[in-house]
């Protein structure tokens, strides 16, 4: 006697009817910061003939990323904050999730790429510009936009292929798994073993080979005899290590504890810091502390 569900209710921020136009207009002046900032440094990174090294090819592509990554979400949080139409059919809810979880994944993996290009720079300078040519830096780059495809693909038609009945609320602002999971009829104990094994595998790893490389570059930084050499060579670093704090620490506590400790409201809050606030925060971390992006922007905004 239960009825098959055919669409899903985000309830996002429903629980707070006073500051839904307040939350409107804040997210929305983030979403055009985030679309702007990014844009720029993409732009003026592929652009410029100053910001042709293999880091600012990783920057560019980590800017793009950013601004798919937040479209996947924060378009579809704003329809529903200014319309109050929350729902969202199976199809629409599970192409979305899709698309957050690829380019979570192709984040992790460019955010490794980016920390070993940084290792090769300061631990193997010599033979930087052999080892991180223009052929390996392609190879890299699409190697992380394309590896999540299949995965994700594949974890979303398996979650999605659960009988769904009963309540069709989703106590979240986008079609998030474990908000999903909790709606499922059937068993879900095989999926949820899958997504925690997709997590150690496009999490984890990369985090452990992150911090691999920069305990080399931090012993070879320190064995530097200039302390102005060493500065140098720590604000090269300094950046991209912010970044993967903010992503990797907000994200591994919203997906890695186990499933019983799931609040809702936390796992509201932390979507937040690693699908809108990091993505906001990045440009500003990577441009701010670049004297060489800084340069560029002056010579554009002069003109």
């Amino acid at each position: 006697n239960l009825t098959e569900l055919i669409e899903f209710v985000l309830l996002g921020f429903a629980d707070m009817p006073h500051l839904q136009w307040f939350l409107f207009g804040l997210f929305l002046i983030i979403y055009i910061i985030i679309l702007m900032s990014n844009g720029t440094i993409f732009l003026i990174m592929i652009m410029d003939p100053a910001l042709q090294s293999p880091m600012y090819f990783f920057l560019a592509n980590f800017s793009f990323l950013e601004i798919c990554y937040v479209s996947a979400t924060l378009p579809r949080m704003l329809m529903n904050l200014g319309t109050q139409r929350r729902r969202i059919s199976l199809a629409a809810c599970a192409t979305q999730m899709c698309f957050v979880f690829m380019f979570a994944i192709t984040e992790c993996l460019l955010l490794a790429v980016m920390a070993y290009d940084r290792y090769v720079a300061i631990c193997n300078p010599l033979h930087y510009p052999l080892v991180m040519n223009h052929r390996v830096c392609i190879q890299l780059v699409t190697g992380s936009w394309i590896i999540g495809i299949p995965v994700m693909t594949m974890q979303t038609y398996q979650i999605f292929s659960l009988p769904f009945c009963g309540s069709n609320q989703i106590n979240h602002f986008f079609c998030d798994v474990f908000p999903i999971l909790k709606l499922a009829c059937g068993d879900t104990f095989v999926i949820e073993m899958l997504i925690y094994i997709v997590a150690v595998l496009f999490a984890v790893v990369p985090f452990l080979l992150i911090l691999g490389s920069y305990s080399k570059i931090i012993s070879i930084i320190l064995k530097l005899p200039s302390a102005t050499n060493r500065a140098k060579a720590f604000s090269t670093c300094s950046s991209h290590l912010m970044v993967v704090v903010l992503f990797f620490g907000s994200g591994s506590i919203a997906y890695l504890r186990p499933n019983t400790r799931h609040s809702e409201g936390t796992d509201k809050v932390l979507s937040l810091f690693y699908t809108v606030l990091t993505p906001m925060f990045n440009p500003i971390i990577y441009s701010l502390r670049n004297k060489e992006v800084v340069m560029v922007l002056r010579k554009l905004l002069c003109k």
